[in-house]
């Protein structure tokens, strides 16, 4: 099914610049169908990935890397992705903080540290149906970026924090990620 989603997404945002006029490149892109709705956006927030912007926070622009709102959804398989990118002026201990609280109205929050920089996020997205739905840490859980993890692998909220300017700063992207399998496993 994963293959089936990435071969979809491919295929939607390849048609995209084609779909849409000229100078609209900023601007949402729907598609509605009979076989389903996407959606693929610049328009992505913490709360539209179920969680409140940390205090004083400002979306991080980068070029050609905004937040990104994700969504496909069809009869046969849904898939929601949501990628808000944040800086704050805080150190990323206080950021930390703040988000383990608030990811608990969604299950045990884990905690876990990585080398990777640059908003890179580890999402569990197992395929095989026997395994475990627990999320888990990767690799050898050492590292700067503190990733914080809530939910199970066809429901996780992820927010991954990066230390800034040695540490004084913060920068974090939360991520959203939904999935399900064929209409009757909901």
């Amino acid at each position: 099914m994963l293959r089936f989603l990435t071969s979809a997404l491919a295929m939607a945002i390849l048609t995209a610049p084609a779909a849409q006029p000229s100078g609209t490149q900023d601007k949402p892109f729907d598609v509605q169908s009979s076989a389903g709705d996407m959606h693929v956006g610049k328009d992505a927030t913490a709360e539209k990935a179920g969680l409140p912007r940390y205090p004083g926070a400002q979306p991080k622009r980068e070029e050609n890397n905004d937040p990104l709102n994700f969504g496909i959804l069809t009869e046969s398989f849904g898939l929601t992705l949501v990628v808000a990118k944040y800086e704050s002026a805080d150190p990323p201990a206080k950021v930390v903080a703040y988000y383990r609280d608030k990811m608990k109205k969604y299950g045990k929050v884990l905690e876990c540290h990585t080398h990777d920089e640059g908003g890179n996020v580890h999402s569990d997205d197992n395929d095989d149906q026997e395994s475990s739905k627990e999320l888990k840490c990767e690799g050898d859980n050492t590292g700067p970026t503190t990733e914080l993890k809530a939910g199970t692998r066809d429901d996780q909220r992820i927010v991954a924090v990066e230390p800034r300017e040695g540490g004084k700063k913060s920068e974090f992207v939360i991520v959203y990620l939904h999935s399900r399998g064929k209409k009757g496993d909901i």
